[in-house]
């Protein structure tokens, strides 16, 4: 069945637990029911990430994605190419930044040229990969950089709870000055037209409020008066079904009773505390603003547990399974 949305999954750190869990999920036959995964990587981490995890499955070579014809028995590799073969596990690495930011590059290549369906990534270490020279903080900056996109923005998804970030690896007084009218505005218009694009034919959007209890008629904070109101208000305006601004203790309990399909959240542990709280092992990262698809692991490289086998492979399988449902226009509705 060559209807499968063919998907370009990253190693992630070959340090940490990365391949391990590309491994594990590689091994699960309902992968292969609805996708056919390959990895862009180097052979000999993900040869020695299916020794740890004990997977009965052998690491074949492809030339190229039209090739990938993957089954539980066998995980494809499209070579990488990468200076250096000595990756200290657990450990921030120079030499595992660069692989795994070339895993990224090559990954990101071809969703961006529409050679694969989507691209799924694996975990990365931010120290590693200063250490290779990369300038970009994480995921997110590097395919903003090689989409060209004008702005891209993080989303997380555990089972029916999803969280839109406005802002997402700023210290908090910058993310708190990025509340603005016309940022808050442009991530409500960013969520309604990609929603759309999922099959919602009139998303629900609801935006938190910055402050504690909405900023209590300005006695609190202003920011709800001066921006996020006002954003909201444009959005109605514009056609867009979007509610707020809501007080943050309350806006996440309403959205998994299903009152709405997504919150748009001020800041990074706003929506991250709340998603993990919610569903820690299924929670899911997926960009908006991208040309292409991607969807991640929403956990890192855990060096801790790396080498051992016991990393959990719940998150890529959930990713894989996500980057299907986009990829056909299945998705979270």
């Amino acid at each position: 069945m060559n209807d499968r949305p063919l998907l370009a999954l990253t190693m992630g750190d070959p340090s940490g637990v990365g391949p391990e869990v590309v491994a594990k999920a590689l091994r699960r036959p309902d992968v292969y029911e609805r996708s056919r995964p390959f990895v862009a990587g180097l052979v000999p981490v993900l040869e020695r990430a299916v020794g740890v995890v004990g997977s009965p499955a052998t690491v074949r070579v492809i030339e190229s994605p039209e090739a990938a014809s993957p089954g539980p028995d066998t995980i494809e590799v499209l070579p990488i190419e990468v200076e250096g073969t000595d990756f200290p596990v657990g450990q921030v690495s120079e030499a595992s930044g660069r692989a795994a930011y070339a895993s990224i590059l090559a990954a990101a290549a071809l969703a961006r040229d529409g050679a694969v369906d989507a691209m799924v990534t694996a975990p990365v270490n931010k120290a590693a990969l200063e250490l290779a020279g990369v300038q970009e903080m994480g995921h997110t900056e590097i395919l903003k950089r090689v989409a060209g996109a004008r702005r891209t923005v993080t989303m997380l998804v555990s089972g029916n709870l999803r969280c839109m970030h406005l802002s997402t690896h700023k210290p908090l007084p910058e993310a708190c000055e990025f509340v603005t009218r016309e940022n808050v505005l442009d991530a409500v218009h960013l969520t309604d037209e990609h929603f759309k694009k999922w099959g919602f034919a009139r998303p629900r959007i609801a935006v938190a409020a910055l402050n504690p209890h909405g900023g209590d008629n300005g006695l609190i904070g202003r920011h709800e008066i001066e921006h996020i109101r006002p954003a909201v208000e444009d959005a109605v305006a514009a056609g867009i079904d979007a509610s707020g601004p809501i007080p943050a203790d309350s806006v996440f309990n309403q959205a998994v009773a299903g009152r709405f399909d997504v919150v748009v959240v001020m800041y990074h542990d706003q929506g991250h505390i709340a998603i993990k709280v919610h569903g820690f092992e299924e929670s899911v990262t997926v960009n908006l603003g991208l040309p292409f698809i991607r969807t991640s692991v929403d956990h890192g490289t855990a060096f801790d547990i790396a080498g051992t086998g016991k990393a959990d492979e719940t998150s890529m399988v959930e990713a894989i399974r996500l980057a299907v449902s986009l990829a056909t226009q299945s998705a979270l509705a």
